[in-house]
């Protein structure tokens, strides 16, 4: 049977927001009087991205490849357990075609810094940033993001086989 040359991921990460922590979400420290508690350093986003191409190439979660147990990812830069997958997922011999975010959080505003997270993230991926759509949402002040207890994200994730074997 012929498979196709694409598939599809999607992602989801949720943490704490607490006092005494950097806020770090695509990889940008965001000034903010709290950050995301976590064994790493909590980048929702980055999460939410390692899952949905984790997931593409049906391959185990971020929590089953960089467990909390492990004291080698405690404190560690989520960038570079991206890097990780992202060399993965080329090992596979796919790419990325596209990848759609969401960041959800009452506070701080992500707006101003969605550019840089674009560019970093792109840089990373070795994507054309036209192909990546970081969005911010609020939860209109329901729940424990709307609360501004917590920031969330989500991503979906398009990746297809490189025709051009190197």
């Amino acid at each position: 049977m012929n498979k196709p040359n694409f598939r599809t991921g999607i992602g989801y990460d949720l943490h704490r927001l607490e006092e005494n922590r950097d806020l770090i979400i695509g990889g940008i420290k965001i000034p903010y009087e709290k950050g995301l508690l976590g064994h790493s350093d909590a980048d929702v986003l980055v999460h939410a991205i390692i899952d949905a191409l984790l997931g593409s190439l049906a391959l185990p979660d971020i929590g089953t490849l960089f467990p909390d147990t492990d004291d080698k990812y405690k404190g560690a830069d989520s960038i570079e357990l991206l890097k990780k997958v992202y060399s993965m997922v080329k090992g596979n011999g796919y790419l990325i075609g596209n990848l759609d975010t969401n960041i959800i959080a009452q506070a701080p505003k992500m707006m101003p810094y969605i550019p840089q997270m674009k560019e970093k993230l792109a840089s990373v991926l070795e994507m054309d940033i036209n192909d990546l759509s970081i969005k911010a949402k609020t939860k209109e002040h329901l729940d424990a993001v709307g609360e501004k207890k917590a920031i969330e994200a989500q991503a979906v994730v398009l990746v297809y086989k490189n025709q051009i074997e190197t």
